[in-house]
């Protein structure tokens, strides 16, 4: 369940088929006129509201949200910007070294009789099964279904190890073998545009974002969602 301090007074409100939610009002900033807010870019302003959500004045103070609503591009000096992003996108090809870490990690805080489930990513993480193909096959009816066959040889291993950090890790998805390449799955089925979190007075709305080890993870941003790769 998320804390939430909101030491900019900016949380509010709305009802969506006879159900509250939360979310953090950029118009309600005190010295922060509309006409300035309309004129920002649309990156800025989601920068902004994934401030206020973390904005604790521990990791983010009420200063650093201030400052970048006063952001102006002709500026030398650009204001600091804590971005904490609401996901985590990986390829097998670099999530499988992660989760390899995370793996031994678990493993030593084990050796070392503590908790193993203390390991865990912090924020949820996806990995799309999509770098391990090769085509063995071309030109014939059943070309993909054998091609598939092989990689699913080939890979035993290293699928059986992505099958156990699925189900060991809470905050781990793996998307398998043959769902499509990584900026495909997230843009038709992982991106959320609006995601919800738990807090103690019910539902937080914010926007999605995340960042992803594949280069074209910036294809999300058609549709509104801030992601780098």
């Amino acid at each position: 369940m998320k804390t939430i301090s909101n030491p900019l007074n900016t949380l509010s409100s709305l009802v969506i088929r006879d159900k509250k939610y939360s979310f953090f009002a950029l118009d309600k900033l005190t010295g922060i006129t509309l006409p300035q807010l309309e004129k920002l870019p649309f990156v800025i302003r989601l920068l902004m509201e994934n401030m206020l959500v973390h904005c604790n004045d521990r990791e983010v103070n009420k200063e650093d949200v201030l400052n970048l609503a006063r952001w102006e591009p002709e500026k030398p000096d650009r204001p600091l910007v804590k971005f904490s992003p609401g996901r985590v996108i990986m390829q097998d090809f670099t999530g499988i070294p992660v989760l390899n870490d995370l793996a031994a990690l678990r493993s030593a805080l084990a050796r070392r009789g503590i908790d193993p489930a203390q390991a865990e990513p912090l924020i949820p993480v996806d990995v799309v099964v999509d770098h391990s193909i090769q085509v063995d096959f071309t030109g014939i009816p059943d070309a993909l279904q054998r091609n598939q066959d092989l990689e699913m040889q080939r890979n035993r291993e290293r699928y059986l190890f992505l099958k156990w950090a699925q189900q060991a890790f809470n905050q781990v998805r793996v998307i398998p073998p043959g769902s499509g390449i990584i900026h495909q799955v997230n843009l038709e089925t992982l991106g959320e545009v609006v995601i919800t979190s738990l807090w103690e007075h019910g539902e937080l709305l914010q926007a999605e974002t995340l960042v992803g080890t594949d280069s074209h993870t910036t294809m999300i941003n058609g549709l509104g969602v801030m992601g780098w790769g």
